[in-house]
């Protein structure tokens, strides 16, 4: 594994615990500006944004099938970003994951 992926691995860790590990991920990562920890900060904050914004479309209906679909979908993006953030491991998550790394590439 390389230093750079060993040392930034924490703050990719916190990133996928909460919306709050992510804002504290990036915290963690403003002064050393780590780029194995800004790849999955933006995995990370596209995964809760996605939540937050596909959450409220699903609201609209009142459909347990669609809600379970919902739920089951972000749970695997989180599970798989955190366990490749575990790994030490690079992979945009599914779907989205390159469009994650386009729409934050401020975050740095």
């Amino acid at each position: 594994m390389n230093t750079t992926a060993e040392t930034g691995k924490t703050a990719a860790i916190v990133a996928y615990l909460t919306i709050i590990g992510t804002i504290i991920a990036y915290f963690m990562n403003n002064d050393t500006k780590n780029s194995f920890a800004s790849f999955h900060i933006r995995q990370a904050l596209g995964i809760y944004i996605t939540f937050y914004l596909l959450g409220a479309f699903v609201s609209i209906f009142d459909s347990w099938m669609i809600t379970y679909a919902f739920w089951i979908f972000i749970i695997i993006l989180l599970g798989y970003g955190l366990v490749t953030a575990i790994q030490g491991e690079q992979k945009e998550v599914p779907i989205l994951g390159a469009q994650f790394q386009k729409w934050f590439s401020t975050i740095q």
